[in-house]
């Protein structure tokens, strides 16, 4: 189980993708990725609360997002780097909090990082910190 259970009222992933809506008008070139960054929702199953100064780090400090996109050439090589690796839209992702190029897409905090640094999946965003 998590560390840290958050309180979701709605599924994180369903949540940030009915935020950021259409996305059919932007195209991720090469081995890009583009992911929405998770951000904690105030209370925990516990119920202890999430200020929101702590919650406003997530943007920054997040280290876990969703993606929504990914470039053509991502997750592919003529070598054996990607071998059985890959990501789809709809995946939770981690990777380090200085990577990629923040950007904000329709009020949505996102990342756009390249295929190489991403770290891994996993299966629900409450699981890294």
């Amino acid at each position: 189980m998590p560390a840290m259970t958050m309180l979701h009222e709605v599924e994180p992933s369903e949540e940030l993708f009915d935020r950021i809506g259409d996305l059919s008008n932007i195209e991720i070139f090469n081995n890009q990725v583009l992911c929405a960054i998770y951000i904690r929702p105030t209370k925990t199953k516990s119920g202890i609360i999430i200020t929101d100064q702590t919650r406003a780090e997530d943007k920054f400090q997040g280290k876990v997002g969703l993606v929504l996109k990914k470039g053509t050439r991502a997750f592919k090589d003529d070598g054996e780097w990607f071998e059985g690796v890959n990501v789809e839209p709809g995946d939770w992702v981690f990777f380090r909090v200085s990577d990629g190029w923040p950007i904000n897409i329709n009020g949505v905090e996102c990342r756009l990082l390249d295929d190489t640094i991403i770290r891994g999946k996993v299966d629900h965003p409450d699981r890294v910190w």
